[in-house]
């Protein structure tokens, strides 16, 4: 009979898993060379720490042990394979010789080592030869950590959907073969548009989780700008330097947008005293560097609209015609009902609720914000300076029954019940 676990270990190792299990997982694909052994040796690492760590206790450092225990696990799996399908079996012998095959002990691999094998990892993800879709989902699930669940609402599709696209690209990834390493640079080019868009969608789950009883997701923000940093080292584009810029103006804001209890707190009324200035500081010279290119994108146009609110000492004296014109550029280059929404918010704020309002109906006429409750909490927000209590209470209570998370969820609660 198995000792109990106790719950306090059983968080741990929870916490473990949302933390480090993209590292982990990376790093054995580099040792195993293969994606869905790298993955189930994972999970079984995971479940031999919760037994093994309640008799021996949490080894000092946890993320070897976990390596070097899946290197074992998957040696074992090999085994088994080989007894089930003799077939496999130059192959699985192969694979074996790939997992004993270590330069040195685990416990010696460094940080800086982790971080390439998680770069490798996300270019073998992104790989020209998957789906554009299949592209961010494999590496939302593999390198990032994200559940099924998680990812499917962000892409508005069904979990089962979802799934079934990770399982065809993993299919791809094995049967192509897909090798496992950072592009030439010849071949950066026509990978990086994939790479951005997974760090940057890395960094919105984790800004703004999808659900749950935070608003945001540390472990994520900091994974995207982590993986922003090493991006950049590796190819120092202005779009790579703009999205980096575009995440450390938004990080520097976290402390400011909950109270001590977690309720959620507006972007108006915010202490700004709380930013981090030095975070405020390197995003700014960057945000500068890449529009001195003149070959910047959307993710760098974004990170001056970042900009110029971080300048702000507050939401009134924000220069509202520069944030204006800069959605406006945005939209000619990346036009989506989003960033529409996002310039209705900012002509609000530049020319009155009415003008706002007026936008932002424009926008939802088309349909496609329909199930966005950020649109419909933007669009009661409106109604309600305009004195407009009935209209403002429905939108209100569209966006409640839209939204997953709890603080977000909350806060509309209290907006609905000051209306009453």
């Amino acid at each position: 009979m198995p000792q109990p676990v106790p719950e306090e270990l059983s968080r741990i190792i929870e916490t473990l898993y949302r933390t480090e299990s993209g590292r982990v997982l990376a790093t054995l694909v580099r040792l195993l060379g293969d994606l869905d052994l790298a993955e189930e040796s994972m999970h079984e690492a995971f479940a031999a720490a919760l037994e093994s760590w309640a008799q021996a206790g949490i080894p000092d450092k946890p993320r070897p042990w976990l390596i070097s225990t899946a290197r074992f696990k998957a040696i074992d799996v090999i085994r088994r394979r080989i007894r089930f399908d003799g077939a496999q079996k130059d192959l699985i012998a192969h694979l074996e010789s790939r997992a004993n095959d270590v330069p040195r002990d685990i416990l010696e691999i460094e940080d800086e080592e982790i971080d390439d094998d998680r770069l490798r990892l996300i270019f073998t993800c992104c790989h020209p030869a998957l789906p554009p879709e299949a592209q961010v989902a494999l590496t939302l699930r593999e390198v990032c950590g994200l559940t099924t669940e998680e990812i499917a609402r962000s892409f508005l599709v069904t979990p089962a959907t979802l799934a079934q696209r990770i399982v065809r690209a993993k299919t791809k990834i094995r049967e192509t073969p897909i090798p496992y390493e950072v592009p030439a640079p010849h071949e950066l080019p026509e990978r990086l548009d994939a790479v951005l868009q997974v760090i940057y969608l890395v960094f919105n789950e984790g800004y703004s989780a999808a659900a749950g009883t935070e608003v945001m997701r540390v472990e994520l923000t900091s994974e995207a700008i982590r993986l922003g940093r090493l991006l950049a080292e590796l190819q120092s584009e202005p779009e790579v330097i703009g999205l980096l810029a575009l995440m450390l103006l938004q990080e520097s804001r976290r402390a400011a947008r909950t109270s001590p209890t977690g309720e959620l707190i507006l972007l108006e009324n915010q202490d700004r005293s709380l930013w981090k200035r030095e975070q405020i500081a390197e995003g700014l010279a960057l945000v500068e560097k890449a529009l001195k290119s003149h070959r910047f994108g959307s993710y760098t146009l974004q990170a001056a609209i970042a900009a110029v609110h971080a300048e702000a000492e507050s939401t009134a004296a924000t220069d509202w015609r520069q944030i204006v014109a800069l959605y406006n550029q945005l939209l000619r280059i990346q036009p989506s009902p989003v960033v529409h929404l996002n310039r209705a918010v900012a002509i609000a704020m530049r020319d009155g609720p009415e003008a706002g309002l007026k936008q932002i109906n424009a926008v939802m006429e088309h349909g496609e914000l329909a199930n966005y409750y950020l649109a419909h909490s933007a669009r009661a927000e409106l109604y309600s300076r305009l004195g407009k209590t009935a209209e403002a209470r429905a939108s209100y209570e569209k966006a409640l029954a839209l939204t997953h998370q709890e603080p977000e969820r909350q806060f509309l609660q209290e907006r609905i019940q000051q209306l009453k």
